[in-house]
């Protein structure tokens, strides 16, 4: 299994927030569908204030460029971009890879 964790900050304000939490209660079934079939197989969302930390586990063959290149491009994978892009303090336009920075892992206790 290969890990990777993102970060990305939303609009600091409190309503857009809890819509933001609201919206990922209830993802649209084609976005997780397509999730799966690129071979992620689990992801979590973490937020602190108006900084979101995201964690994806995938398979181990997973190419992160050539994988997720291949989700954005599944059904309703960019309608659910543009959705959640509002919430977000980046360019409504911008792709996914744009918004969420990959993070550097730095410390591990188990090696």
């Amino acid at each position: 299994m290969k890990r990777y964790c993102q970060t990305l900050k939303l609009k600091d304000n409190e309503e857009l927030i809890s819509s933001y939490i609201s919206v990922h209660e209830n993802v649209w079934p084609e976005v997780l569908q397509g999730m799966r079939q690129v071979g992620i197989l689990d992801m979590q969302i973490y937020i602190h204030e108006n900084l979101l930390f995201m964690i994806v586990d995938t398979v181990d063959d997973f190419d992160w460029e050539k994988d997720m290149s291949r989700l954005a491009r599944l059904p309703r994978q960019a309608e659910w971009e543009k959705h959640v892009a509002r919430f977000q303090d980046v360019e409504e336009s911008a792709s996914s890879k744009e918004k969420w920075v990959l993070m550097d892992k730095i410390f591990e206790l188990e090696k």
